[in-house]
């Protein structure tokens, strides 16, 4: 959650700091969000939201002065933070306060109400949006408003904007009908609680004008909180003329609920009905826990619904309509343990938005409603149909039968483009799962594939404790880290000793075996690319205070060494991480963590040619010994598990991979050691069963019937593996029980790929988030002769041991990356 601190007491305004309450601690915590520049300023009585899951935006309130109308937006992908005031075009509403503003899942941001600065209450109500070529833009929203209002609240629900309550000055409120009111943001209709709003309402409240419903005295209120799960809507406390009140209620956009799962020309004539027909569109009943009355099961059974994309957003477009993914919570639910359901409800709302419309708007032509062609022949829903249910929550506890979730992939990925010029960097899209086009062509990449004297004198005044705080201060740089212009590296052999044992001694008490908890962000093979490490901690968040370490753990796959130009430092800071946060930084090995691997893939050359032979072979040798400590697999919420090759012939139990004890190494291991670290899944989804393994004799390759096989015999629902490079970072495999990840961009300078990582929500949704590949560097050889002859020797490496071709051509006789060659 993130506030703005506002206010006003004794001492005048408060101070203008950004905070962030951290709920994934047993214990909530508070945190104070660094921002620089100059900011909206002490104010109370503003609106925030945060538009398209990206700008953070400020708008209006009182500075203490006057009431204003300003807007300021806080891009939450750009760090170092930083609050841009805008200058949105159109007409936008007056300076106010007291307004409330809600943002649809597709981006568009809605202010309405308020009290103007000779304190009138509005009853107008404007949109916000951002286009694609970055531009901002007020618009007026249509249909009229049931009733002027300010201190109300407001929240959408799909394209649904929930309004309830409100003040109007001089100690009144808004009391008829109107005290409840949808703004149907794809009809372009208000509606209360009798029919759609053609005019003002200008009724007080009395039973008679309420018609019995009883929803309209709860909501009379003022400086309430809500807040929507799913198709739920909450609304806490507030005030009642001078009584101040602590009920909790709970209403369901039947209607919304209903369009989540309908097709979207059924929605749309179902809209088109309720607008033509003019009839009542929603009703809020109330059952009062005086009466202690059970509260029925007003849920059917739900299932995940997964949205197609209507248009993909475009650089970073987060105003393009986008149908996303709706989480209904599977089996029945009773409301009756309210607390309890609302947190389980709002950590599956967490990684799934409510769906927009994809209807088309109806449109009234002399009294009957035309929609467009490919609309036409559907059948409309007859009007009337309850719009929301409101009822007051018990305090009694009940039973509470949600089902657990289950592990679901988000139908879209995040990507970020290569990095362009302007104040926003690399532009930041979310796209289809289905529209990579590239998902499905696995790269088949290269498989298993003096000096000055040692110190004598070892400088003992630095602990062993601050190698690791050296490590992490020189290196964890997302956004400033440059590849060194002298090759020689910064810690010296001792230094790389001290960093080892440290590492050492964590290993050697973890199991083999990881038992981990969500949320955590997984990472596939890096192979020395710490470039692309840095970019993916610049982009989606980096393990250290100033990031999000204390909200998310960290897993690694493997792979860290060999082929890339800085092998050296992406294993020392994976280290330092994992001394500094050794129970949220998580390391396992990958088949190039052994020394008869990285003795021929770069690794060693490469610690000789920054190192000096001598310090260089021994530190290898150090590192290697290391390596032979690392866990073999994680498991989280044993839903998940995560290894670094695969599953094999050998490995039908996650028992078999416990058992194996450590330190272990690549010779001294057994069949189900190769499979776990060289197995590859089969080609494709069609090819079942074993099969041999391109990468060489006694290696195979597994199909989807064993991946089935191995999460029924252990309960698991996603195996996430690394080891192959593949077009897009990621790929599915067994209909989604199996994800392939791959980190590194470009591998070995010729594939082309993007980089991914794939975060694990608490709510066990996951998200793909990517990275492309740089264009190339502008400087010549000749203008950096010190890069030019680091790049030489991996090129010539690669060259001389090439990955293998692509998936489906014909392998190489003799090719000098296979297993056989080795």
């Amino acid at each position: 959650m993130v506030v703005i601190q506002g206010g006003i007491g004794p001492a005048g305004l408060s101070a203008e700091d950004l905070h962030v309450l951290d709920f994934t601690q047993q214990r909530p915590r508070w945190h104070r969000v660094v921002v620089q520049g100059p900011g909206p300023g002490p104010r109370y009585g503003h609106v925030m939201a945060l538009v398209g899951q990206r700008y953070l935006m400020a708008i209006g309130g009182n500075d203490g002065k006057r009431p204003l109308a300003d807007v300021w937006a806080l891009d939450t992908a750009a760090k170092p933070y930083e609050w841009r005031k805008l200058e949105p075009e159109g007409e936008g509403p007056p300076p106010c306060m007291y307004a409330t503003a809600s943002a649809r899942s597709d981006g568009l941001l809605l202010l309405c109400g308020g009290r103007d600065a000779n304190s009138v209450p509005l009853a107008s109500a404007y949109g916000l949006a951002k286009h694609r070529d970055g531009r901002w833009e007020w618009a007026i929203a249509p249909g009229v408003s049931p009733s002027p209002r300010y201190q109300h609240a407001a929240v959408f629900v799909n394209a649904r904007l929930h309004v309830s309550g409100g003040a109007l000055g001089g100690g009144r409120m808004v009391e008829d009908s109107s005290s409840v009111a949808v703004l149907d943001t794809a009809a372009g209709v208000w509606c209360d609680t009798k029919s759609v709003v053609t005019s003002p309402r200008i009724g007080k409240y009395s039973a008679d004008a309420a018609g019995g419903d009883a929803s309209v005295e709860l909501t009379r209120r003022c400086r309430h909180a809500a807040a929507a799960v799913g198709d739920l809507i909450f609304i806490y406390g507030g005030l009642r003329g001078g009584v101040l009140l602590d009920d909790l209620l709970v209403a369901e956009d039947l209607a919304a609920a209903e369009t989540t799962t309908a097709a979207s020309h059924a929605a749309a004539l179902a809209a088109a009905s309720n607008v033509h027909a003019g009839g009542l569109t929603g009703r809020y009943g109330f059952v009062d826990e005086r009466t202690r009355q059970t509260m029925p099961e007003a849920l059917s059974d739900g299932a995940v619904v997964l949205g197609n994309p209507v248009a993909p957003p475009v650089n970073g477009d987060m105003y393009t309509d986008i149908s996303t993914e709706n989480a209904m919570l599977q089996g029945s639910r009773r409301m009756s343990k309210g607390v309890e359901y609302l947190v389980e409800a709002s950590a599956a709302e967490a990684e799934a938005i409510s769906a927009t419309l994809a209807a088309a708007k109806a449109r009234q032509v002399n009294g009957e409603v035309e929609l467009p062609d490919r609309d036409r022949g559907a059948e409309a829903t007859p009007s009337g149909k309850q719009m929301s249910t409101l009822i007051k929550m018990p305090d009694s506890a009940g039973s509470n039968d949600v089902a657990p979730a289950g592990v679901r992939l988000h139908h879209r990925a995040v990507v970020v483009a290569a990095e362009t010029g302007g104040a926003l960097g690399g532009m930041v899209r979310q796209l289809s799962i289905d529209q990579f086009e590239n998902e499905g062509r696995r790269v088949s990449y290269g498989t298993p594939e003096s000096a000055t004297a040692a110190r004598k004198l070892l400088d003992r005044q630095m602990s062993i404790n601050s190698v690791p705080k050296k490590v992490i201060a020189h290196l964890l740089k997302p956004r400033g880290w440059k590849p060194p212009v002298r090759r020689q590296f910064f810690l010296d052999c001792n230094e790389i000793a001290d960093l080892c044992e440290s590492a050492e001694r964590i290993f050697a008490v973890e199991p083999t075996v990881l038992q981990l908890k969500a949320p955590i962000k997984i990472f596939g093979d890096l192979h020395g690319q710490f470039g692309d490490l840095m970019r993916l901690f610049d982009e989606y968040g980096a393990p250290s205070t100033a990031g999000d370490i204390a909200y998310i753990d960290y897993l690694f796959l493997g792979d860290y060494v060999d082929r890339g130009q800085h092998s050296l430092e992406t294993i020392t800071l994976l280290l330092a991480l994992k001394v500094e946060y050794p129970n949220n930084v998580h390391l396992i090995r990958g088949n190039h963590e052994a020394a008869d691997i990285n003795a021929l893939f770069g690794f060693r050359i490469e610690c000789i040619e920054r190192m000096g032979e001598r310090d260089g072979i021994w530190a290898w040798h150090r590192i290697n010994r290391l390596f032979n400590w690392l866990p073999l697999a994680a498991l989280i919420e044993k839903k998940i598990i995560c290894m670094h090759g695969g599953i094999g012939r050998s490995i039908n139990h996650v028992e078999q991979i416990e058992s194996l004890q450590r330190p272990i190494t690549m010779e001294a291991g057994s069949i189900v050691l190769m499979d776990l670290l060289w197995s590859d899944p089969t080609e494709n989804d069609s090819v079942e069963g074993l099969r041999p393994n391109a990468r060489g004799p006694g290696l195979v390759t597994f199909g989807p019937d064993r991946v089935m096989e191995f999460c029924n015999n252990n309960d698991l629902q996603l195996i996430v593996r690394a080891h192959e490079c593949v077009m897009d970072g990621f790929e599915r495999f067994a209909q989604g029980h199996l994800i392939t990840l791959f980190s590194a961009t470009n591998y070995c300078g010729t594939a082309n790929n993007a980089g991914a990582i794939l975060v694990l929500g608490r709510d066990l949704v996951v998200v793909p988030k990517l990275i492309h590949p740089l264009p190339p560097a502008m400087s010549s050889p000749e203008a950096s002769p010190e890069r030019h002859l680091e790049d030489t020797w991996m090129q010539e490496l690669n060259a001389n041991r090439p990955p293998t071709p692509t998936r489906g051509r014909p392998q190489v006789t003799n090719d000098r990356g296979s297993l056989a060659w080795i």
